[in-house]
């Protein structure tokens, strides 16, 4: 049977100011990208979520950025690879702390915002993200790394001995390259969700989705990423892998 996991990033909130509907799409996902407070997020939310997270059985995944509150870590940043290997190890220990106290672990890690697109191509960028999940994980086995089929950060991860899990967009527009068309532009965001989740089940049975120009694109992958920041992303959430289960396909975790 075909299977896939369905993530979403949640704890994307700061003091008493919400984003996501963390409880409520907990219980749709089977991985949670819990921001780690350089993008979003402070201690009490990732205490929150890392708690309702293994109460459900839900993976919890580090997901990194840059340091860009102000601009939701979305915004293009130089950072130095030193630095920025450092920051990695430093977003993962921190939720790792949250996660240990509620009884379970960190699973994986997925950068966030323009990040996880620098580190598509960048391969200086790529290798320190690399390199703080090593540092954040030295006395451990290491852990996966989630990311776009053919990014640089799921080469060099795997050439580092990590495992490299792909992931793809139903609500994210793609260009005939594979990768995601920038936010900035008309249409990038797949707003009609019917569309999602024709998408979503498309994803998951023939790994093909349409690019902006109307070109098949070859997208295998084994997590099928939901954005919590969207209008009505519980009840989207809810009809994608309704019909992902209808069609098939078993949900369930790829850790």
């Amino acid at each position: 049977m075909t299977s896939i996991d369905l993530n979403a990033d949640l704890g994307e909130g700061f003091g008493r100011w919400q984003l996501t509907d963390d409880e409520r799409l907990l219980s749709v996902v089977t991985s949670a990208n819990v921001a780690c407070g350089f993008h979003a997020g402070d201690a009490a939310t990732m205490r929150r979520v890392c708690e309702q997270a293994a109460e459900r059985g839900v993976r919890i995944g580090a997901q990194v950025s840059y340091r860009d509150l102000a601009g939701f870590g979305r915004r293009a940043m130089d950072v130095p690879p030193a630095e920025l290997s450092a920051e990695v190890a430093y977003q993962i220990g921190a939720l790792e702390v949250f996660a240990r106290a509620a009884g379970t672990r960190v699973s994986y890690v997925k950068p966030h915002g323009a990040l996880y697109n620098r580190v598509v191509h960048d391969e200086e960028q790529a290798g320190a993200v690399v390199d703080g999940v090593l540092l954040a994980t030295r006395a451990d086995a290491g852990l996966p790394v989630l990311g776009l089929p053919g990014s640089r950060l799921l080469d060099l991860a795997a050439e580092a001995g990590l495992p490299a899990v792909t992931e793809a967009f139903a609500d994210r527009a793609y260009t005939e390259q594979g990768t995601l068309v920038p936010r900035g532009r008309d249409g990038a965001v797949v707003t009609d969700p019917e569309a999602v989740v024709e998408r979503s089940v498309d994803l998951a049975h023939t790994g093909l989705v349409t690019s902006h120009t109307g070109v098949p694109v070859e997208v295998r992958a084994r997590s099928l990423c939901l954005h919590g920041d969207t209008p009505g992303a519980v009840e989207l959430a809810r009809r994608v892998r309704a019909r992902l289960e209808e069609s098939g396909v078993r949900v369930e975790a790829f850790v």
